[in-house]
């Protein structure tokens, strides 16, 4: 089992940045391929990026492309999602996913473990 735990959400304006912070315990995060999903309301959860376990392998989503960096420190078993200029449509739950080994996981049902969640709202 793996366990996540998200940090960093908030409230921002817009063109602001945020770091959202996904720190996991339980079996070796290393060998996880690990991202973010988010979530607005009324919406479908939906893909942001993903990281294989190597830090290698970096995927995102196009509406954040150029504005979100993920990275990990398997050192400190933890994920990190770089927010910047974000925009109003950026307002969501941002959920911390993981799945065993190096594998996409563009899809909801690729995910083996979510965290709770953690709120960004971006104002105008």
């Amino acid at each position: 089992q793996v366990q996540l735990v998200e940090s960093g959400g908030g409230l921002v304006q817009a063109g602001g940045s945020l770091r959202l912070s996904c720190t996991a315990s339980g079996r070796t995060f290393s060998t996880y391929t690990a991202g973010w999903f988010r979530q607005a309301p009324g919406k479908e959860r939906e893909f942001v990026a993903h990281v294989y376990w190597s830090g290698g392998g970096a995927v995102y989503d196009d509406s954040v492309k150029g504005r979100f960096t993920i990275s990990r420190d398997n050192a400190e078993n933890t994920v990190y999602l770089q927010m910047n200029s974000l925009k109003p449509e950026d307002t969501a739950i941002y959920y911390c996913a993981a799945r065993s080994g190096i594998a996409t996981m563009r899809r909801s049902l690729n995910v083996e473990y979510w965290g709770q969640g953690t709120q960004v709202t971006v104002s105008s």
